[in-house]
């Protein structure tokens, strides 16, 4: 070996080894940071867990939620009121593999209120209410479900805009849904009810339709980074022997 390709050797060497431990430091610190990462998401996942089974909540225990800036997102809640089947909305949604709506309907409430809520799930066919006739109970209703908390604005550059016209919304919008069915902003609750999977006369809307999906892959990541700075590990080791016989 020629001195000069021995320099370019060793210039090599000592540049793996200032930079080992920079990259040691990323790879452990992105572990770290997945561990972390990991007992939120296990935290997360037991207090929606706790709210999806608690007793259900009345309007006013949400509504003080609200109040104070609380998340109410998934809390168990009940209501009663008339539903003004005639001021449905529809959200474009899929469900169990088919394409169809979400139908929010406002639920008028003894003191003259609003609450918006997500009946169910019907197909693409069945949007027109001729097709489900049945399903347009009429008097008091008692309801049960999720608090769903509304949406301030488009969730991403992405979602197509609100449709009222043809009564097709891809986001939650609630004051576009409550204006365009000439409902008083004052006076509709802001939050929605997810009904639960009681079953309404001639099944649909078919309720239940809450989707609670939050992946917990961390613990895969964290060990993948730990890993890789271990085989790094190896690797430095390996080649600092063989620098050395």
């Amino acid at each position: 070996m020629t001195d000069e390709a021995a320099r370019r050797r060793g210039a090599r060497f000592w540049l793996a080894v200032a930079l080992f431990p920079v990259a040691m430091v990323i790879l452990l610190s992105l572990g770290t940071w997945q561990v972390q990462r990991l007992y939120w998401k296990e935290a997360l996942i037991a207090e929606i867990e706790t709210r999806r089974t608690a007793v259900p909540m009345e309007i006013a225990d949400v509504e003080a939620k609200v109040a104070v800036g609380e998340d109410v997102d998934y809390w168990a809640m009940r209501a009663s009121g008339r539903f003004l089947h005639d001021k449905e909305r529809h959200f474009l949604a899929t469900y169990d593999g088919q394409a169809g709506f979400y139908v929010y309907t406002p639920l008028q409430l003894a003191d003259g209120r609003y609450l918006f809520v997500n009946r169910g799930f019907v197909p693409y066919s069945d949007k027109a209410q001729q097709t489900r006739t049945a399903g347009l109970v009429e008097g008091e209703q008692q309801v049960t479900g999720l608090a769903r908390a509304r949406l301030y604005a488009k969730p991403g550059s992405l979602v197509p805009d609100n449709d009222p016209i043809t009564n097709i919304f891809y986001w939650k919008d609630l004051g576009a849904m409550a204006a365009t069915v000439d409902l008083p902003s004052e006076n509709v609750l802001p939050f929605f009810l997810d009904a639960d999977a009681t079953p309404v006369p001639g099944g649909l809307p078919k309720g239940g339709v809450t989707q609670i999906d939050l992946p917990n892959n961390h613990l895969q990541y964290a060990v993948t980074w730990y890993g890789l700075a271990l085989a790094l590990a190896g690797v430095a080791i390996a080649a600092f022997v063989r620098r050395r016989v």
